[in-house]
């Protein structure tokens, strides 16, 4: 079963909606950057997880690119 980032990525690029996929990657690069600058406790699971979205999402433009530029599933046969 996917993960829910993976399905709101999904969606996103099935709405070839490049904006939203942008600011979710941006918010989560803020996340990211927040919790490697705090001390005193271990940020490293919820790190770890951001990471991930970010490569799933980063994945997700890569597709998002790849079909508009006429080389998806998307494109005439």
């Amino acid at each position: 079963m996917p993960s829910a980032i993976e399905q709101i990525v999904d969606t996103y690029v099935r709405l070839k909606n490049r904006r939203g996929l942008d600011e979710l990657m941006m918010h989560r690069q803020r996340l990211a950057v927040d919790l490697k600058s705090r001390s005193g406790y271990d940020f490293s699971l919820p790190i770890g997880q951001i990471d991930e979205e970010i490569a799933i999402i980063e994945a997700g433009l890569s597709r998002l690119k790849a079909e508009s530029a006429g080389l998806g599933p998307s494109s005439p046969v």
